[in-house]
């Protein structure tokens, strides 16, 4: 039989520990994480992009499931039916590209962001403008914010490439 990807499921917050553990096992691992600007500057600046799920290359025929359910941390790996799961591996292919074009875009800019909260615009004609954060606009990386003008006291909704935006930091 040959490795097919299966998603392990790992215990709240323990997803890095069986990272190491995992790849300590000399399998592969993939573990999608994402860059983010926390508010708080002590949070972690990586964050899981499926928090409570890692992706290991196995050949279960091989290695066998007691490797991962006794495993520290670990749920095991995800079942249907008693069955365990295989995962494509075009999905898999496909979640590292995704992973990758978020990361080269400057990480996840929305993690906690709400609509509301204040931004600054850095980059294009708008650049250095305070606005606030409307939405993000579905299926694309793209944002509505809201600029207000000065001239008649209105706010313009305004679309803008994600990457062009960051949080205003508090004084």
């Amino acid at each position: 039989m040959t490795a097919h990807w299966y998603a392990l499921r790992s215990k709240p917050r323990k997803e890095e520990a069986v990272w190491r553990q995992v790849r300590l096992g000399g399998y592969e691992v993939f573990f999608p994480r994402l860059k983010v600007s926390p508010v708080n500057p002590r949070s972690r600046k990586l964050i899981p992009y499926f928090p409570g799920y890692l992706f290991v290359s196995i050949d279960l025929e091989q290695v066998g499931l007691s490797v991962f359910q006794w495993m520290p941390h670990t749920a095991g790996i995800v079942t249907f039916g008693g069955e365990p799961a295989a995962v494509p591996d075009h999905l898999v292919a496909e979640l590292k590209k995704r992973v990758k074009e978020i990361s080269e875009a400057g990480g996840e800019i929305f993690y906690g962001l709400k609509p509301g909260d204040p931004v600054i615009i850095q980059d294009g004609p708008f650049q250095g403008y305070e606005a606030i954060f409307d939405s993000r606009i579905p299926g694309s990386e793209r944002v509505r914010v809201l600029l207000e003008l000065m001239v008649n006291q209105r706010q313009i909704p305004i679309e803008l490439k994600a990457g062009q935006i960051v949080r205003k930091k508090n004084n």
